[in-house]
């Protein structure tokens, strides 16, 4: 049995047929093979025997098409060279093997991923059988159990892909992940509110779609929003595009009750049932049509007759999972829109999942990436998002369409080279140091001609997707993890250590925590207090915000000024206008705050978790459990769970302080939004003659009679790290206080534990290979 046919059965849920199938010696080739007559004999059960042979059928239609696609592609090539190349058919390929022939950008990490694939899957076996032989009826037992199921940890990094309508985000996607029609493009406009995540689809063999639609009641109120709009303004034109999308011209002499009716929604009854729509296809093009009328604008119909209904102004994400796809395991590419949408949920979304991106991608035209005014702006405007307040670590600049050309190497320096010059301005606010520039032609990657890696540098995306995959670290952990439970298990089993000696280890160990959680609240203490200093002196300075906000209402000059007002003070102080520009009052207001901790938050809470005043001394944090099991040795395995313990407790705490980093930076806008939005409502309802200069009044006024606001974020900020240090200080007790006691004190209740002196032996030298390959990396670096 080899790990296809192993990763195979597991990934369709089929865990406990895994030995049955390792005893028949069942490999990958002769898995194509299996007859009904002997699958009956492999899976007597009839549930688990129809689920395995649907996906049997799926893998070999699959794999067939995806041999075709191959051939095809080789006589494309052969053509295009002039010559013609030996016929080699690709029927009976993986697709996973297909795929690795396309990916030899990087064979040390996919030899590296194979070999961790390899070995998580054995340490997961043997945990998932010592689990089902725990009796988790005694406290130990449970405790284990517990300890077991905490393995499992679904790890997934977020992509964010920004740019403009046309600059080539969908074309880039499907030639970074190699499926050539999985995503819409071409010239049909775009919908500008849809978010479009694209993930592996690791439950079955089908290119699936899972559709999530707005409230009914948001779209109710988008309706009745329309009479609220004057006609010519930007909110007017893009409400009645999505109207038009969705009724046609019917919605012209409909009240905002009529379009609610049923009928215009019997072909997504999800919709009314505020339900998810999931759509399923055997290739990547048929569901790439499918789901057109939910991620595009649609064209007009020039023949009279009746129009196609798109549901795109309903949809607020579309899930689109891929099979057997390697760069997508762990990663989940994000085509994200503009921000700025009427609709409060969308807007909701797109910030949460810009906050929580570990890599932006920049899209632009190379033609005009260094002046796209588009791509510039979103990376100033999301700066607090991606930076201070999310967990951005990797910027990339994408040039896109960079097609064949006698001098297009130079050319291609040369963007590069002006994009980072334009960079140099966003120093202050980005580290230059995760800024990378790309470029890219998706057709002519797609259609493997000339392709190399110094002019078309898709690979070097493919490869950094590889790695930010990271099975290298989920195996690390889980290994890890297993090595100290079974270590627990055999050193509670076969402990002779009698209980004065485990009493004297438990003294220690306790003492040593106290100590340390001392050095922790102490270290955090102090950041906490720099930072009530930064603050209390941005409150004083709240003048520089208030200066910026005139500054942006002087802008009366402007011809579409009021326009632009009206769009901000409808949309809580936030707005994208058609030029790309993004207008944040609230951040505005926020700047004199941000301005003074933006700094020293980047040092304290860096986005790689691996320095700081907070994670810097939970990565400090020791019970020095390596010097007393020198000292106590009859208590050693226990002691080796325990080191395991802190390893696990250090990246637990890690997670959490980004999370909650994100939500102390965000909470200072957020707190001078919440009071800025009884202003915006009251400018909403100004018209009327000198409305424009009525409206100013009244945000000046609200803003000069509210200052307190600043001292409220100021406060509410100070409260939510004092939470967090509770919280990091909670969990470290606890979790090694727990810990302490069920492994030192539980000699009495291990007579029911299985003997997992074996398993330990195997894991361990896994634990011993894995930890040389991490050393061996670490060396490297």
């Amino acid at each position: 049995m080899d790990d296809f046919v192993r990763n195979t059965l597991l990934e369709w849920g089929l865990s406990d047929w895994v030995e049955k199938f390792k005893d028949e010696q069942i490999n990958a080739e002769s898995l194509y093979y299996l007859d009904d007559r002997e699958i009956d004999i492999l899976i007597p059960k009839a549930g688990p025997r129809v689920i395995f042979k649907n996906n049997l059928k799926l893998l070999k239609e699959h794999e067939e098409a995806a041999g075709l696609v191959q051939l095809e592609q080789e006589h494309e090539e052969a053509a295009d060279v002039g010559q013609v190349l030996p016929s080699t058919s690709s029927k009976g390929k993986r697709k996973s093997d297909l795929q690795a022939e396309s990916l030899k950008c990087f064979p040390a990490a996919k030899r590296r991923c194979d070999s961790d694939t390899r070995i998580l899957s054995e340490v997961k076996r043997i945990m998932k059988q010592i689990k089902d032989q725990i009796n988790d009826k005694e406290e130990l037992g449970a405790f284990i159990k517990n300890k077991i199921s905490d393995l499992e940890i679904n790890k997934r990094e977020l992509v964010g892909v920004f740019g403009r309508t046309g600059a080539g985000k969908s074309s880039l996607i499907n030639a970074i992940i190699d499926e050539k029609n999985l995503l819409p493009t071409g010239s049909i406009s775009a919908c500008t509110s849809v978010v479009i995540k694209v993930e592996a689809n690791t439950r079955s063999l089908k290119y699936e779609a899972e559709i999530e639609f707005i409230k009914e009641e948001e779209w109710h109120d988008e309706l009745w929003s329309l009479k609220t709009y004057k006609k010519g303004d930007d909110d007017y034109r893009d409400m009645v595009k999505k109207l038009s999308a969705l009724y046609g011209d019917e919605w012209k002499d409909k009240s905002p009750e009529n379009l609610i009716e049923p009928k215009y929604f019997k072909n997504i009854p999800e919709f009314l049932a505020s339900k998810r729509k999931s759509l399923n296809c055997d290739t990547a093009q048929e569901l790439s049509q499918k789901l057109r009328i939910y991620t595009k604008g649609g064209p007009k119909q020039e023949d009279g007759s009746k129009a196609q209904q798109w549901f795109w102004p309903l949809v607020k994400s579309v899930t689109v999972r891929v099979p057997h796809n390697e760069l997508l395991q762990h990663v989940t590419l994000v085509d994200l829109p503009g921000n700025g949408d009427r609709n409060k949920s969308r807007n909701e979304m797109w910030k949460q999942i810009v906050v929580d991106c570990s890599t932006v991608w920049i899209v632009a035209e190379i033609t005009r990436a260094a002046s796209e005014v588009e791509a510039w702006e979103i990376l100033k405007s999301a700066h607090g998002l991606i930076g201070n307040g999310g967990q951005c670590q990797q910027i990339h600049f994408i040039c896109t369409k960079s097609d064949p050309a006698d001098d297009r190497v130079a050319h291609n320096k040369e963007t590069k080279k002006e994009v980072m010059n334009e960079f140099q301005e966003l120093s202050e606010q980005f580290s230059d140091k995760g800024f990378k520039v790309f470029t890219v032609s998706a057709v002519e990657f797609l259609k493997r001609k000339r392709v190399k890696e110094d002019d078309n540098e898709i690979p070097k995306l493919q490869d950094f997707l590889q790695n930010l995959n990271d099975c290298h670290s989920e195996t690390i952990n889980y290994v890890n993890g297993a090595y100290g439970i079974l270590s627990l298990i055999e050193g509670a089993r076969c402990s002779k250590a009698g209980v004065g000696k485990a009493d004297d280890v438990c003294k220690v160990l306790e003492k040593n925590m106290r100590e340390e959680l001392d050095q922790v609240k102490r270290a955090v203490d102090e950041a906490i207090k720099d930072f009530e200093q930064c603050l209390t002196e941005g409150v004083k300075n709240s003048k520089t915000s208030e200066e910026r906000l005139k500054f942006f209402l002087d802008r009366d000059q402007e011809p579409s000024f009021f326009k632009t007002l009206q769009a901000v003070v409808r949309k809580d102080g936030i707005h994208q206008t058609k030029k790309g520009e993004h207008i944040n009052l609230n951040t505005m207001l926020a700047s004199c705050l941000t301005d003074k901790i933006d700094e020293k938050f980047r040092k304290t809470f860096p986005n790689d978790v691996k320095g700081g005043s907070f994670s810097g001394v939970i990565s400090r944090f020791s019970l020095d459990t390596k010097s007393l099991i020198q000292k106590y040795q009859d208590v050693k395995l226990q002691l080796i769970f325990l080191q395991t313990e802190e390893d696990k407790i250090k990246a637990k705490l890690n997670k959490i302080i980004l999370k909650g980093k994100k939500i102390i930076y965000n909470s200072l806008t957020e707190t001078i939004e919440k009071n800025m939005k009884k202003c915006y409502e009251d400018a909403q309802e100004i018209s009327g003659t000198d409305a424009l200069k009525k409206m100013r009044k009244t945000i000046e006024t609200h803003v000069s009679l509210n200052r307190n606001m600043y001292e409220d974020a100021k406060k509410t900020m100070m409260k939510k790290m004092n939470e967090l240090m509770t919280i990091i200080c909670k969990e470290l007790e606890e979790t090694m206080d727990h810990s302490i006691k069920h492994s030192l004190k539980a000699s009495t209740l291990s007579e029911s534990l299985p003997d997992v002196s074996g398993d330990l032996e195997t894991v361990q030298q896994h634990y011993n290979e894995v930890k040389r390959s991490q050393e061996g990396e670490m060396t490297s670096q």
